[in-house]
């Protein structure tokens, strides 16, 4: 005999309100999921219509920080040299002002001189053009890579850990030498480069130190004071004990970019440096990078970077 039906057969077949919620949540996390790839896909294809065909590299993701929109019409001859790459916009000035600048076959003095960047510029005697994307990579450099851009000696160079980044050209900005990691930024940038190692704008590097041996506390006071080494005078910003326990190890920050200047701070003193690692430039850090390995800026530390300078 068929089994009578009643009203409320239809609640007695409903999910448990455990299971309901969980099929709530489920539901709207695969909403919000669509909705993010729909955003994403939306910028990404807005970054290469403004990037222009041809500009994305293969096997590099799309990124506003390596992705820039190409130069385009007239400019200042220093400009367009800074935008090549190969300096600054300032130094750029000087080069044309010593008559080593061809524009189309003809020498020019003039910085301010306008060409386009289809014009033939060539300087000293080498023919340069407008880099199509601007590219920002930090680096955390280990030791035994030397930073330069190609060495006679065959020796490993900071460019050959960065080779799979990008296909444009970049420099590094600034110097670490062989023995010193740490945090080491490349660019194609030259405007933005000339910036960050110009003196004037007292660009802040911190680095951990480890000696041979405890600093002592007259030492600790001198280096504070500052020191008269064989270049000038050589202050810090600030001297801190890493490990409150371990006195060879110390936190120091300065803003001098001049050579090896921490590691003859402290041998003038008679100290070794044993280990020295940058671990902050310019505001940047080798947080979440791995020694030997890089990754691009963002668009905020880009942007960080062309508004960083004295005092900040």
């Amino acid at each position: 005999m068929k089994k009578k039906s009643s009203h409320f057969d239809k609640f007695s077949k409903k999910k448990s309100n455990a299971a309901i919620k969980e099929q709530f949540k489920q539901e709207k996390r695969k909403i919000k999921k669509e909705r993010e790839e729909y955003f994403d896909n939306k910028k990404r294809e807005e970054r290469v219509k403004r990037a222009g065909a041809g500009v994305h590299q293969p096997g590099i993701p799309i990124s506003p920080t390596h992705i820039k929109p190409a130069v385009t019409g007239q400019m200042p001859l220093n400009k367009f040299i800074s935008h090549s790459g190969i300096c600054g916009r300032r130094e750029a000035a000087e080069l044309v002002k010593q008559g080593i600048v061809k524009v189309n076959g003809k020498i020019i003095t003039e910085p301010g001189h306008k060409v386009s960047p289809n014009d033939e510029v060539i300087v000293n005697g080498k023919k340069i053009f407008l880099a199509k994307n601007l590219v920002y990579i930090l680096l955390n450099k280990p030791k035994d890579f030397i930073t330069t851009t190609e060495d006679p000696q065959g020796r490993k160079t900071v460019l050959d850990l960065i080779a799979k980044a990008t296909n444009e050209r970049v420099y590094p900005v600034g110097r670490l030498d062989r023995n010193t990691s740490g945090v080491l930024l490349f660019t194609n940038d030259g405007e933005l480069a000339q910036k960050l190692t110009h003196p004037r704008n007292e660009i802040k590097k911190v680095y951990h130190v480890t000696l041979n041996k405890p600093l002592e506390k007259k030492d600790f006071e001198n280096i504070l004071k500052g020191v008269l080494l064989e270049d000038g005078p050589a202050s810090v910003d600030v001297l801190a004990y890493a490990d409150v326990k371990d006195k060879t190890q110390l936190g120091i920050e300065i803003h001098s970019g001049r050579n090896r200047i921490v590691r003859r701070i402290f041998e003038y003193l008679g100290y070794d440096v044993k280990n020295l690692d940058r671990v902050v430039f310019a505001g940047l850090t080798k947080k979440n990078v791995e020694r030997g390995k890089w990754r691009f800026l963002n668009e905020k530390e880009v942007r960080d970077l062309k508004h960083f300078g004295k005092g900040k």
